[in-house]
């Protein structure tokens, strides 16, 4: 009867013999295969390319960048620019280069970057601002390492701070003063203040201030002073010593004696200068004056 059926209704009956399980397994196994080669390609089209587009990408960058660095660092040193300043132009290339890098990464897959701009300038602001002490102190090193009103070696005074520069850099300067303290002190309260560079000339005038007695002859004190001026040793023969009468004062005949000498010996001659003229005046008895005070006892 089900033959007659299916006669009447023009299908052919089903030939297919009968499949066992381990048919049924194999062409289960086959779909499964070819459903996971159809997802593999379509993830490597999706996203292999553009990962590999990425991983180039920064490869390349992070070479272009420390080729970068170092090209400003050589060109900087053979400009003479400070080796602190050279090194901070070259970190700023490379990392700039790198992050230039990291936001085209962001464009590949899609992700724009205008969004993000703007966030990073809010928090540039907040981070600037919560950093504007440091940043005022990186801006003073900056400006330092480029002006260069001192080097390291040299003798300074800024305020109530003087000694020798030691080291310079973007946030503080090191000072060694004369009795061997170590004084940090940050770049933004020595870039806003007077700067007095001591050593920054080969030489340097010395000063000696005396007095004489008013008794004593002032052609002679003239005399004694510049005869001791001229012969102090250490200091510049190129140039004459000056003696000039300085002032009249209260119990004395001012004087000021001045000889040049190289800045390295500047103490030295100075000291030698004070002790020549006090011999000086002494082989000429020529008195010196000092304070004086006469008492008077009244008796009732």
């Amino acid at each position: 009867m089900l033959l007659a059926l299916l006669q009447a209704a023009d299908v052919p009956p089903d030939t297919t013999p009968p499949s066992d399980g381990a048919s049924d397994s194999a062409g289960g196994q086959g779909l499964f295969d070819n459903m996971s080669s159809e997802k593999v390609t379509e993830l490597l089209e999706t996203y292999g390319l553009p990962v590999l587009k990425v991983l180039v990408l920064l490869f390349a960058a992070w070479v272009v960048s420390r080729w970068a660095s170092r090209t400003v660092r050589k060109v900087a040193t053979k400009a003479k620019v400070e080796v602190t300043l050279a090194r901070f132009f070259g970190d700023l290339v490379r990392w700039g280069i790198l992050i230039f890098a990291l936001m085209a990464t962001l464009e590949v897959f899609g992700i724009k970057t205008t969004s993000l701009a703007a966030v990073i300038a809010g928090a540039s602001l907040a981070i600037g601002l919560a950093f504007q002490g440091s940043l005022g102190n990186v801006a003073a090193g900056v400006m330092l390492l480029i002006f260069r009103p001192f080097k390291v070696g040299d003798v300074v005074k800024v305020g109530d701070v003087m000694g020798k520069v030691e080291s310079i850099s973007l946030f503080t300067t090191s000072i060694d003063t004369p009795d061997n303290r170590r004084l940090i002190v940050p770049n933004g309260n020595i870039f806003g203040a007077v700067i007095e560079n001591i050593t920054h000339h080969p030489t340097r005038r010395v000063d000696v201030a005396v007095g004489t007695t008013y008794q004593s002859d002032i052609d002679r004190a003239r005399e004694v002073l510049v005869g001791a001026a001229r012969a102090v040793q250490g200091r510049l023969q190129d140039q004459e010593p000056v003696v000039y009468l300085d002032q009249m004062g209260a119990s004395s005949i001012d004087w000021k004696v001045r000889v040049w000498a190289p800045t390295a010996d500047y103490w030295a001659v100075r000291e030698r200068l004070t002790r020549d003229i006090k011999v000086a005046l002494d082989s000429a008895d020529i008195g010196i004056p000092f304070p004086q005070m006469d008492v008077y006892l009244k008796r009732s």
